[in-house]
């Protein structure tokens, strides 16, 4: 039987607290929530009783009924009223919101203990409880729209009384639980990286649930919310939401504990046959079409659309997911994931990835246990149909050829193209693709993502170059993979002994990678550790590759060193020797799309933990103050970068002036790459055969010739030479 309580009609719309938790009057949180003076209100007269008695109206108590002047009661007709209800301003007026033009005024209604602004359209809506409603909403057709004193709004807490049981966590990047965190408003995915990943300090871990706790009240009896400017129409249930101004919700199967941030600025949207429970929607986020979203953290401006389902995750900021299954991942900022039959579950991904149709990344069980986990860094672009299982790994601007990866992956190698040789059965992988041959996506994509970036208030910067610390240091490590394997490939190649010392090998791998290519180009070059399996992991190109890293790095360098210099054009030589030392800072943090070196992150951990911070506003600020210091420190890590790879003892200004000139070959061999690459599409046989002429296919796909993207990138490079001779004209002159 179901649990249905008689009570009497006295106690119809009041007692919202019980009275054992009253802290004071029932309506003391109500009226802090109100966001005007209790004394703008006044009871009905007599003659406005009689005029919405004549019109249909009902209350449980007129005396209940208050408003603001100017008050028409000729607009409310056929709506039945209960508990104090406060109603602002009604004057005869439209709203007109996307052309539909509803009248102000309550009609068809019922209303329970809520509080309304000024002119307000609130029509057929069934049942109204315990909201406080803002200035100038359409509220049409809805069924069901209600607040319960122990309303939680969508965050990981608990209210008075509550057992910790009814607490609410997300199970991020593992499915049994093992790095569940607590979801809360303003949540960012460094927030969920920072939770999640440390699972051995349990000090740190108890520290953010205090925090998140404490974050909140915890006293009974908020109200619900929707903000000034929303429009709310033929809606099934909303019950225990916040919805912050100027949001449209329309055609929602069930909204439940929630909270749903917009503002005039970032507006939230919702659309039809959505189902969303337990969780926290940023600022000016799309949801649409059959969605469904459980236990789960939007961050600002990402999208949800056609039957998009999102389960016990967090999405990060600037991310778009359609037509797919994400369950149990923590996901980075610029994310996308558009199409059908694509899978994600048990993964952290770390922004700026796309994720192609039919892909499924991680398999549930393994047979085993449901505890697998995939790490991908930034940059991480499965193929169709790739299909991957757990436990696997993959260095930044990873790109996975179409294909079943039979065995767990361990890549190291940065900006690689990897695939599955079935005919040769074994996993071959060019390190350095991007950079050699896809020119033009890699450029393509680092500007999409940052001109993507549409939100109003950046809670949290994020580095969108591809090239960064922590993308140079895994060049690094994947350097000397390939040195120890070349090495290894020419010891066994000549027929001697492998030396016992890794340094030994690696100097002869580098010699012969830095050689002719007669030497190198008769070896079979492999890898170990890298899939889990006894077939070879063979390496293409890897003399073309290892040069096409070192470039990257010298690349970088400048750019760094440039950017710095323009920033502080009162720097001098010398000054930049002193200050940026040789000392490389070789551990960084993609701290949800944020590069921190780790260090700092170490820092931020020992603040928590000895109370320094006790908020999650104080933990954001430390993001951004950390940011502040971001150009030095990325400036100081690609001036030991490069010395590092130079081999030398010093930078001096010869190198500085040698590898500028080098710098504007690079600008100029990207320009190159980045046309050709994309005149590869017009140039392939199969692409032409569906065009009668290249006019056809121009007008389809564009002249390359106009191609705006590549003059974008042509004008990139020369300002980029300009910079850079900027920059060498500086330090010479001081």
């Amino acid at each position: 039987m179901n649990d249905i309580h008689v009570l009497g009609i006295d106690a119809y719309g009041k007692n919202f607290i019980p009275a054992h938790m009253r802290k004071g009057d029932e309506y003391e949180i109500r009226n802090k929530q109100l966001k005007r003076p209790l004394t703008d209100f006044r009871p009905l007269r007599a003659d406005e009783i009689a005029i919405l008695e004549k019109n249909g109206n009902t209350a449980t108590d007129w005396s209940q009924i208050l408003v603001v002047d100017p008050f028409t009661p000729e607009l409310i007709r056929n709506s039945s009223f209960a508990g104090l209800v406060r109603i602002g301003k009604l004057e005869t007026m439209v709203l007109e919101h996307h052309e539909l033009e509803i009248p102000t005024g309550i009609t068809n209604s019922r209303i329970i203990a809520c509080d309304i602004g000024d002119n307000c359209a609130i029509h057929s809506c069934s049942y109204i409880a315990h909201y406080s409603i803002g200035d100038t909403c359409i509220l049409l057709s809805n069924d069901e729209i209600h607040a319960t004193n122990h309303a939680k709004w969508g965050n990981g807490i608990i209210k008075e009384g509550e057992p910790e049981s009814v607490r609410i966590w997300i199970d991020v990047m593992n499915e049994n639980s093992g790095r569940a965190i607590l979801p809360f408003d303003g949540m960012l995915s460094a927030d969920a990286w920072l939770w999640a990943k440390r699972r051995y300090d349990r000090e740190l871990l108890e520290r953010l649930k205090e925090i998140t706790q404490n974050s909140f009240s915890s006293t009974r009896g908020e109200y619900g919310i929707i903000g000034k400017g929303c429009v709310l129409k033929s809606n099934r249930i909303i019950k225990d939401v916040k919805i912050g101004e100027a949001a449209y919700i329309k055609g929602s199967n069930k909204l439940k504990n929630l909270t749903i941030n917009s503002n005039d600025y970032s507006r939230t949207q919702i659309g039809e046959g959505v189902e969303l429970v337990n969780g926290i929607i940023g600022y000016g986020c799309k949801i649409f079409y059959g969605c469904k979203a459980v236990r789960f953290v939007m961050g600002d401006n990402s999208s949800l659309k056609y039957g998009a389902r999102l389960i016990h995750s967090v999405l990060g900021d600037n991310s778009t997911v359609s037509c797919c299954e994400i369950l149990n991942n923590l996901i980075f900022p610029a994310h996308e994931q558009h199409h059908n039959t694509s899978f994600l579950i048990a993964s952290v991904v770390k922004g700026q990835s796309n994720i192609a149709a039919g892909a499924t990344l991680g398999s549930n069980h393994n047979s085993r246990a449901n505890d697998g986990e995939i790490e991908a860094g930034r940059g991480f672009w499965p193929g169709l149909n790739a299909s991957i299982k757990h436990s696997s790994k993959f260095a930044s601007f990873c790109l996975l050829a179409k294909g079943m990866y039979r065995y767990e992956l361990n890549i190291p190698f940065p900006f690689a193209l990897v695939m599955n040789n079935e005919a040769e059965d074994a996993l071959e992988i060019m390190p350095a693709y991007w950079w050699m041959y896809n020119m033009y996506a890699l450029l393509r994509n680092e500007r999409k993502f940052e001109q993507r970036d549409t939100r109003r208030l950046k809670k949290q910067p994020i580095e969108f170059a591809a090239l960064a610390p922590d993308t140079v240091e895994e060049i690094f490590s994947a350097m000397e993979i390939l040195e120890y394997a070349v090495g290894k490939s020419w010891y066994r190649a000549e027929g001697i002994d492998l030396p016992q010392s890794e340094i030994t090998v690696r100097e002869k791998g580098k010699a012969v990678l830095l050689g002719e290519h007669a030497v190198i180009d008769r070896l079979d070059v492999l890898v170990e550790g890298v899939e889990n399996s006894d077939r070879p992991v063979r390496i293409l190109k890897p003399r073309k590759s290892y040069k096409a890293y070192r470039h990257m790095i010298r690349w970088y360098a400048i750019t760094a060193l440039a950017d710095y210099v323009a920033h502080n054009p009162q720097v001098k030589f010398d000054e930049l020797a002193m200050v940026f030392g040789n000392d490389r800072e070789t551990a960084w943090d993609n701290l949800g799309g944020q590069i921190i070196p780790e260090f700092k992150v170490y820092t931020l951990i020992q603040k928590i933990k000895n109370r320094e911070y006790n908020s999650w506003d104080e933990i954001h600020s430390y993001y951004r103050d950390t940011w502040k210091t971001y150009r030095a420190d990325k400036a100081k890590h690609a001036w030991n970068s490069l010395q590092f790879l130079l081999g030398e003892q010093m930078i001096t200004l010869a190198l500085l002036e040698k590898e500028i000139e080098h710098f504007i070959k690079t600008a100029n061999f990207i320009k190159i790459q980045a046309e050709k690459t994309r005149f590869k599409d017009y140039e392939n046989d199969f692409r032409r055969s569906v065009y009668s002429d290249e006019a056809e296919m121009f007008a389809v796909l564009g002249n390359p010739y106009e191609n705006a993207f590549i003059a974008a990138v042509k004008e990139d490079m020369d300002s980029w030479i300009a910079r850079a001779d900027a920059f060498l004209e500086r330090i010479r002159n001081k």
